[in-house]
């Protein structure tokens, strides 16, 4: 048999660990003052549940977790504390938890107005504080000795402002409008006859942006006064029609009927024959 020189130092170790278990028996075997302490903290002693078991926090301290019982905290547990002194054989308790495991229900993360928002968030009156460090935007243009740059900047491109879209803020604006519901993949595209890139009622953007998007300008369509892409379609394309459908109500055919005439005798009334003298005779009545 073999003996190496890391056995002695092994054996070592394993008598300390075993040394540590037997002292950390007594912080083990403290379940009825750790039950004790979670009851004292709870509403009722019956919110604190069955045992499920221990946690070495460290060298003399232990952790009991108890189930909670409490309706509305399925997933919670007790958590005491218990620790002793170097060499002692009483434990004593630290602190009573009352803390989430793993199946508990909890509330979403807090995170800053800032990033709770989403678009469409903000309504009448609503304003965003300002970010001077926003990704999406980049200084804009500046006049400079080039008169011809200078009118290409400013009048077409309408770069003289305090801030301008960065590429980052383009790319992220294309990505958003042509994967919505106003880009190639939307339904009404996916049925319409012909892209919006032939109709007369697209409205070109200026820039980049408008080597895909412009912006339909036709009442009858569902995406009037919105940016749309231009292989994106409705069914209110300025050159598509319908084909001709026959009338579910036909009209029937006139008919002319002024062949013949028929004559009639019109019949006179009894009192006809009567003049006007007999009708303004004395002894007669006149009511006005």
């Amino acid at each position: 048999m073999v003996t190496t020189t890391a056995e002695p130092a092994l054996r070592s170790l394993t008598r300390r660990v075993t040394a540590r278990v037997s002292r950390d028996a007594v912080l083990n075997g403290a379940l009825e003052m750790a039950r004790a302490a979670a009851q004292e903290v709870a509403e009722r002693p019956e919110d604190v549940g069955e045992h499920l078991g221990t946690l070495l926090e460290g060298e003399r301290v232990v952790s009991h977790r108890f189930a909670a019982t409490m309706r509305g905290y399925r997933g919670w547990h007790w958590t005491v504390t218990v620790a002793r002194v170097p060499r002692g054989r009483t434990a004593t308790v630290s602190e009573v938890e009352l803390l989430p495991g793993d199946e508990a229900i909890l509330a979403p993360a807090w995170l800053p107005w800032a990033e709770r928002l989403r678009p469409g968030d903000i309504g009448s009156g609503d304003v965003l504080p300002f970010r001077a460090d926003d990704p999406r935007l980049e200084p804009g243009y500046t006049p400079g000795s080039d008169p011809e740059a200078d009118i290409v900047a400013i009048e077409e491109l309408a770069l003289a402002r305090a801030r301008v879209l960065s590429p980052r803020g383009r790319d992220e604006a294309a990505e958003r409008w042509y994967r919505g519901s106003r880009g190639p993949t939307a339904p009404v595209a996916v049925a319409a006859a012909a892209e919006c890139m032939t109709c007369a009622f697209l409205v070109p953007l200026s820039g980049s942006l408008g080597q895909l998007f412009g912006v339909c300008t036709n009442e009858w369509s569902p995406d009037d006064g919105r940016v749309v892409s231009l292989d994106h379609g409705c069914g209110a394309h300025s050159e598509t029609d319908v084909e001709p459908q026959p009338s579910e109500w036909p009209d029937a055919a006139p008919l002319i009927d002024e062949l013949q005439l028929e004559v009639v005798a019109n019949a006179q009334p009894a009192d006809a024959g009567a003049t006007g003298d007999e009708a303004d005779a004395p002894g007669r009545d006149a009511t006005l």
